[in-house]
């Protein structure tokens, strides 16, 4: 198996093959490989985590509960739908999210979405980092293109994990007009990723 704990730089090939190894590894419970995989991505996987629920204690266990998923997912990785990087803070957000909705009950408070709506679409550090850790660099670039109502639809439905109802309470307007927002915003959002691919 490719040793990816040295400090030894890989090609981006090579080391997307060290990775996809480490990955069929875990399929097989390889201890081996699950501790190389665990050692290789943990940073990265707390770092989203937290960027999410802005709460170390839950942060931690939302890795812990993300590499659990990538344990058992891993026998049904496919190396050509998404790197390994990807693959796995794509697990990351979404248990976040799910972790950060079963925490509370009520909707989170008005101060803090709208400290998480400035951060992302402002572009700001924190939120640069969150979304240069899920690998969409420019994510930020495609957020400020749309229109402004719709971006923080989004923000609120992906990044904070609101509901659509807690996207039409935050920002006041009917349900229906939430749904819309969200649904356009994303499909923007594809739109514009669809045209950078094609670029």
């Amino acid at each position: 198996m490719p040793d990816v704990s040295t400090n030894v730089p890989l090609s981006p090939r090579a080391e997307r093959a060290a990775d996809a190894a480490l990955v069929a590894g875990l399929a097989i419970d390889d201890p081996a490989a699950a501790t190389a995989f665990v050692r290789r991505f943990q940073g990265r996987v707390f770092g989203l985590a937290l960027a999410v629920t802005r709460d170390p204690a839950l942060a931690e266990d939302v890795a812990q509960e993300a590499f659990v998923r990538a344990w058992r997912a891993a026998p049904t990785y496919d190396a050509g739908r998404a790197s390994v990087g990807t693959w796995l803070l794509t697990i990351t957000r979404n248990a976040a999210i799910d972790a950060t909705r079963a925490r509370r009950s009520t909707p989170m408070d008005r101060p803090i979405i709208e400290e998480l709506l400035q951060e992302t679409l402002s572009g700001g550090d924190a939120a640069e980092a969150a979304l240069n850790r899920i690998e969409f660099s420019h994510a930020a670039q495609r957020l400020l293109a749309i229109p402004r109502e719709q971006a923080r639809a989004v923000v609120l439905a992906v990044v904070a994990g609101c509901s659509a109802a807690e996207v039409s309470e935050h920002e006041q307007i009917p349900l229906g007009t939430a749904k819309t927002r969200i649904r356009t915003g994303l499909r923007k959002l594809r739109e514009a990723m669809r045209e950078e691919t094609r670029d």
